[in-house]
């Protein structure tokens, strides 16, 4: 995996190889913090081999630019974990995004980009210098008791602790949703991570996103099922399928932006901000995205 420092603007990297970013900086934290992301300006000549390959050598979740195959896109994104491609990133595109604007690839207030999960409405933030993504709304199914007790075995605590409760919930990609009764229950998680991706076949997800509510949003952790490695320092899909969830049962704020913390207890403190959409149904997403080398 590769060390990463704070640079500034770099230049435009040659065909098939990667700048560096961080994204979802929690900049009110003296540790540096956020997800990584090597990013392929011009993937064209790239294999899916190929970009699985880079994603591997860095260790990190991967953004690939190719050119659209719909009108009216400004690209289309692929994007790999060392163990597949996925069909959606959130903080690779939101990174990605910040990127092409500040080399002047992305110039219009809002544009779409092309993904295999379908196409992603953007809209530029002139003041907080990034972009918001769109994401739909959540889609939610209740888990039997039966599969609470299998997810609270893996992530090794006790089924009938206080105020636990878990929902499927999706944006773009199902996550299962573990509320604990505190940010200390989160920190202490020790899970089974060989058991994880059993335990998330076995339930139809694709990673399990215990949360703490806070007094200015919520606290997480992500436990993907099978990207490559065990924990996830900022996971946009599983935040927006959270305030999806919340949004749904009157537990955030319809004119606030909410913030979801994510990474403390692997010492890379994340901020992942989500509001609602005004257009459409489901939210905005955004963070604050550094270059890195």
């Amino acid at each position: 995996m590769t060390d990463l420092h704070p640079i500034g603007l770099p230049a435009e990297p040659a065909a098939g190889e990667a700048a560096l970013l961080r994204v979802f900086v929690d900049s009110t934290q003296p540790l540096q913090g956020g997800n990584p992301v090597p990013l392929v300006l011009d993937a064209r000549g790239m294999q899916a081999s190929d970009m699985q390959a880079l994603a591997a050598h860095y260790g990190h979740e991967s953004s690939f630019v190719v050119p659209a195959g719909l009108d009216d896109h400004l690209c289309r994104l692929r994007f790999f974990v060392p163990g597949h491609e996925m069909e959606m990133c959130g903080h690779a595109t939101v990174g990605t995004l910040w990127a092409l604007r500040q080399w002047g690839r992305w110039t219009t207030p809002h544009a779409r980009v092309q993904t295999l999960s379908g196409s992603v409405d953007i809209a530029w933030d002139e003041a907080g210098n990034r972009a918001w993504v769109s994401q739909p709304a959540v889609a939610t199914s209740a888990m039997p008791p039966a599969q609470c007790r299998a997810v609270a075995a893996v992530l090794r605590i006790d089924p009938a602790l206080p105020g636990l409760h878990m929902i499927n919930a999706s944006t773009s990609r199902v996550k299962t949703l573990v509320r604990l009764p505190s940010v200390a229950a989160l920190d202490a998680l020790a899970p089974d991570f060989d058991a994880v991706r059993d335990v998330c076949e076995a339930i139809g997800s694709t990673g399990l996103y215990p949360y703490a509510l806070t007094g200015d949003g919520a606290s997480a952790r992500q436990f993907p099922k099978a990207s490559g490695y065990p924990e996830d320092a900022a996971t946009g899909i599983a935040a927006a399928a959270l305030w999806g969830y919340l949004n749904e049962t009157g537990s955030v704020s319809p004119d606030q932006v909410y913030t979801v913390r994510q990474g403390v207890a692997m010492g890379s403190p994340s901020a992942i901000q989500l509001r609602r959409r005004g257009d459409a149904p489901g939210c905005w997403l955004s963070g604050e995205t550094q270059w890195m080398a």
